[in-house]
């Protein structure tokens, strides 16, 4: 069992996570105000000191703590290290360093540098709650503080003795102001100085800081408090930055929670291991462990080998997906050049692609855009010399036999992939558990319209519409079919489903569930429906070069056949089919 200490955007993610277990746990929040709905979880209300916690969690079999509380939740934190339980930390992406502002380390420090300031107005965006704290400078200059229009927010604040009359409020308490409303509102107050609390990118922080700067306003921050658990009391805490370091931290610490276990992509493991050559390249420095950042900017570490100056691997991880490279190793080796470029180089068991449309140039490593991306953003936060990136995959050749590499003309090897870098599970009937599970979430918490989506790019394509912003997406993979027929099931209105060409072909052929290993692309067909392109077809590798060929009416004809075929299974209500383009946008005719 698993206990989430929340009450914030990193506690909502936290919910997320481990709603996709299906499995009962406890969301625990000092106050009623978080409007949060739960279709597995249990919410529990009122402030908990160690001996609450503690008793709690024997008694409910407590097996994990996760906290996520907000970063300034001391003494929260302090009562969670002297449980003694394991502890996994979803910590808060905090603000960089900057010469134009005046970090603190703490409120006394804040007090003793405002003295020392010479400050007209000073704008507090601290919190209620912070009030006492600074009364050594709010009691002898002008100080505003803004707090939530909240009566026990008006109580905290008077009873501190502040002047009502300079107090402001949040003109919504459910919704961050943006840049330009801080603007607006430090300009109506006159204000030339500004503190606030280092609290992350989902606590507004930086509209704050960033409205004060441009309107000349000095700007003081008070850093996060540093969490240090208590030595000797058991457990060491996890901590992760994001969705996917708390359920691999989850899986690791209770491995029954969820039915099945993710794991990283082969471009991870080169990137991990590329940076770990590098750093023992120009540094001599050999580590266990290597840390990276994924896309989405989470970071991530894995367990990597350095074998000698400028090598190291990582082996890749089992998760529970059906993939030929588990358990392989991946091997980088770097070595400077003369210039300042990153050369991709092919290494044993890495394929050579000899066809177009793949996005890489014919002859070089099958090593894909993102995995590259990936691979140059860490080499650049090292250093901006030029290096050669050779990448190799033990046993890679014999692997290769078992994919369809050769199909799409990646020759001799595999291909280093991945654009999440993430494996999530797809067993068949797991994943189709795991997909139901998420509609039925979405379902308890009132969601009458969803989004269906085959990936990555597509949820994204989808979240940046204005049409669709606000839709609730959730992965459908390869299992079009059984994901409509769910949402039949459960009565949601209208079901909008995204997908890239790639799945769009398979299924405007009439075919539901759209994985390789069931279907190929079939370019008779595709013919069909070309007309006088027909000939184009011909020449094409992959699904994705149809968009560089064929006319706006083939891609219509495509979307078409696509919602013919899904119709059938989500007949009483509305469905939306869009395609995805290669820049990650909407097609639109």
């Amino acid at each position: 069992m698993i206990v989430i200490f929340g009450g914030t955007t990193e506690g909502r993610l936290a919910v997320e996570v481990c709603e996709e277990a299906g499995k009962t746990f406890y969301y625990s929040t000092k106050g009623s105000h978080q409007n949060i709905k739960m279709y597995n979880g249990v919410h529990l209300y009122g402030a908990m000191d160690t001996n609450d916690i503690i008793a709690f969690c024997k008694e409910k079999d407590i097996r994990c703590v996760i906290d996520a509380a907000h970063p300034f939740a001391e003494n929260l934190h302090a009562a969670i290290a002297e449980t003694g339980m394991p502890v996994i930390r979803l910590m808060r992406k905090c603000f960089n360093r900057r010469d134009d502002v005046v970090f603190c380390k703490d409120y006394e420090d804040a007090v003793d540098k405002l003295n020392a300031a010479d400050i007209r107005c000073l704008l507090a965006l601290t919190g209620v709650n912070t009030i006492a704290k600074l009364d050594g400078y709010w009691k002898h200059h002008k100080t505003i503080f803004r707090i939530l229009r909240r009566a026990e927010s008006m109580e905290k604040a008077l009873a501190s003795g502040f002047p009502s009359s300079n107090l402001i409020f949040y003109a919504d308490s459910a919704t961050l102001p943006s840049e330009e409303d801080e603007r607006n509102m430090m300009r109506s107050i006159g204000c030339d100085a500004m503190i606030t609390k280092d609290s992350g990118e989902s606590g507004g922080f930086d509209a704050k800081v960033d409205a004060a700067i441009s309107l000349g306003i000095k700007v003081f921050v008070i850093e996060p408090p540093p969490i240090l658990p208590q030595k000797g009391r058991g457990e060491e805490w996890v901590f992760v930055t994001g969705r996917y370091g708390l359920r691999r931290a989850i899986e690791k610490i209770v491995p029954e929670f969820f039915p099945l276990k993710t794991g990283y992509t082969t471009g991870a493991c080169a990137t991990a291991a590329t940076k770990a050559a590098l750093l023992s390249l120009l540094f001599d420095e050999v580590s266990e462990e290597t840390s990276f950042s994924l896309p989405d900017k989470e970071t991530m570490s894995i367990p990597v080998c350095v074998e000698s100056r400028g090598c190291a691997s990582a082996v890749k991880d089992y998760s529970d997906d059906p993939d030929v490279t588990k358990g392989c190793k991946i091997t980088s080796r770097v070595e400077q050049r003369n210039d300042n470029k990153i050369v991709f180089s092919r290494g044993r068991g890495v394929g050579i692609v000899t066809l177009p449309g793949l996005g890489i140039p014919v002859g070089e490593p099958a090593i894909n855009p993102t995995p590259r991306k990936m691979i140059e953003d860490e080499i650049r936060q090292v250093s901006d010399k030029g290096f050669t990136v050779t990448i190799s995959v033990e046993n890679g050749e014999e692997l290769a036999k078992k994919t369809f590499n050769s199909r799409v003309g990646v020759l001799d090897g595999i291909s280093i992939i991945g654009t999440s870098g993430i494996v999530s599970p797809l067993s068949n009937e797991a994943f189709i558990q795991s997909i139901s599970r998420e509609l039925e979430v979405a379902k308890a918490m009132g969601c009458d319209n969803i989004a269906l989506v085959a990936g990555k790019k597509s949820e994204d394509a989808i979240r940046k519409s204005l049409k669709h912003k606000d839709v609730r997406c959730i992965h459908c993979g390869n299992f079009i079919g059984d994901s409509l027929q769910a949402a039949h099931r459960l009565g949601f209105k209208k079901v909008v489903l995204g997908m890239m060409i790639g799945k769009a072909v398979k299924l405007a052929e009439g075919h539901l569930n759209t994985h390789s290993h069931k279907v190929v692309m079939n370019r008779q067909f595709l013919k069909g429906i070309a007309g006088e392109e027909t000939d184009k077809i011909d020449h094409i590798t992959l699904a994705r070069e149809l968009w560089q060929i064929m006319p706006p009416e083939f891609f219509g004809a495509i979307r078409d056949m696509c919602y013919k075929h899904c119709k059938t299974i989500f007949q009483d209500n509305s469905l939306e089919v869009v395609l995805i383009d290669e820049q990650g946008k909407i097609y639109e005719e």
